[in-house]
């Protein structure tokens, strides 16, 4: 697909975006410039009041926007924020759903991303994936997640609401990552080993796994080459940025895992965790940071019955 018809899609199908309604982009100098542009540009063939804000970069995946952009986010119709850190999990998105803003963050996206891989899947497919895999975690308790890299997890998650990305967000509040296609839920407890080997938010793609040991839902140990300068990363947040605060599963089988999270965690038959923030999405730790991991080849077992995610995955 060429750039303008997928910006096109994004506009008119993913958001729903109606004529004089007000569409916000919010971007970074970290980012392409020539995302942001088009974006407007395509909003504004569209007939929408569209608005461009260029904003200095946030440090961490989660910190919030200036107040003003905060401000600005509460009175818009639609937001599209690529930006290079996520604004996903801030009270300013947060806010703004409350207000009834139709939300999608593109962290960390590129030109390339744009135009191939996860934006290009077919969404209908996602939608339907999505619903089936839905029933299959209703009502779940314990989610058990293995690897041969030796990943030995367990996730409590009884009485938790499990969330899907479809891509689709045409409802006022409603909020999308794009590319999208992830079931994700904020769980009550989280113990044992995961080992991290296919990216980490503020790492980007690992040439060797990350070992991180779990308990009682609180990061407690890292180890492996890059260990010491994730949990850097986390500390400088403040010691309740160690909660382990997300479990999602990939269900886009066109993304790539290229070392930018924001696709890398939709490649269908992957699994993720989150370490920091889930206030915004049904959690009770609230810190600036957000940080996702991805562990390729997982066996997820939910309530001892194999999910079979692995017929998620490209070309299955």
């Amino acid at each position: 697909m060429k750039l303008k018809e997928n910006l096109d899609m994004i506009i008119r199908t993913c958001m729903g975006a109606k004529p004089r309604e007000s569409v916000l982009i919010i971007t970074d100098t970290c980012t392409d410039e020539v995302i942001g542009k088009s974006l407007f540009d395509v909003a504004d063939d569209a007939d929408c009041e569209a608005l461009l804000i260029l904003m200095r970069p946030r440090a961490q995946h989660g910190e919030e926007p200036p107040r003003v952009v905060a401000e600005a986010m509460k009175s818009a119709d639609v937001i599209l924020a690529p930006t290079s850190k996520s604004l996903t999990h801030t009270r300013a998105r947060q806010d703004a759903c409350k207000n009834g803003a139709r939300v999608a963050t593109l962290p960390g996206i590129t030109l390339d991303m744009m135009t191939s891989g996860g934006l290009t899947a077919d969404y209908e497919l996602i939608d339907e994936i999505a619903g089936e895999m839905l029933e299959m975690l209703k009502g779940a308790q314990v989610v058990q997640i293995t690897t041969e890299l030796g990943t030995e997890v367990i996730f409590d998650v009884t009485g938790c609401e499990w969330m899907a990305d479809t891509g689709r967000c045409t409802e006022p509040g409603s909020i999308s990552n794009l590319p999208a296609g992830e079931l994700y839920v904020s769980p009550r407890n989280a113990n044992g080993r995961i080992v991290v080997d296919g990216s980490m938010g503020g790492l980007g793609l690992l040439d060797e796994p990350l070992v991180i040991e779990i308990k009682d839902r609180y990061a407690v140990g890292f180890s492996g080459k890059r260990a010491a300068e994730l949990e850097q990363i986390i500390d400088s947040a403040g010691p309740d940025a160690r909660n382990i605060a997300e479990l999602g599963i990939g269900i886009n089988p066109a993304a790539r895992l290229i070392g930018v999270i924001l696709e890398d965690e939709k490649v269908g038959g992957t699994v993720h965790f989150a370490i920091g923030d889930n206030s915004t999405f049904g959690g009770d730790v609230s810190v600036d940071l957000h940080l996702d991991g991805i562990i390729t080849k997982p066996k997820v077992y939910v309530d001892g019955v194999d999910l079979n995610v692995e017929r998620l995955a490209a070309g299955n």
